[in-house]
């Protein structure tokens, strides 16, 4: 899978013209502040984590940290993230990459709280030079979320 699949994915939705490629990498969250001229922490990125064998995802603000205890009270298990190489086979997305759309099945999306805050924020497209920017409600749906978390830090004013 790629941003060919996520083109794919979007072309079904209507809005596959939305798709942002740039001729630099947008692979880091400050990669992809400086290629779309926004604040870093309106990137949504997105982190993969193993939970009871299983890929998950969770989408953050490009601001938040995973907060391990919150973590582990939400999901019954301590955060291990992916490796590269499992994030490619098991989501179907390359490390740089990583998105919540056209992923491979039984990969479960969670969209944290952190993002709540912004009016839209830009997530990657299945490749390290690609954004769209969406709203929370496209945001949740062309995502298939499961559900809104919290377990994320850093980007609370109390944190």
């Amino acid at each position: 899978m790629s941003i060919e699949a996520v083109k794919a994915c979007f072309a079904r939705h209507g809005i596959a013209d939305r798709v942002r490629e740039f001729e630099v990498s947008s692979a880091t969250v400050e990669l992809a502040a400086r290629a779309l001229g926004c604040e870093p922490c309106r990137i949504a990125k997105t982190l993969s984590f193993m939970v009871d064998g299983h890929a998950i995802l969770i989408v953050t603000a490009g601001d938040a940290r995973i907060d391990n205890p919150r973590y582990k009270a939400r999901f019954g298990a301590k955060a291990k993230m992916l490796t590269p190489a499992e994030a490619e086979t098991l989501v179907g997305h390359a490390v740089g990459g990583v998105c919540p759309f056209a992923v491979r099945d039984g990969v479960a999306v969670y969209l944290d709280v952190s993002l709540k805050r912004f009016a839209t924020v830009f997530p990657a497209c299945g490749s390290s030079n690609s954004a769209i920017e969406l709203d929370m409600a496209e945001l949740e749906n062309y995502s298939g979320a499961a559900a809104w978390v919290d377990v994320c830090k850093g980007w609370r004013e109390e944190s």
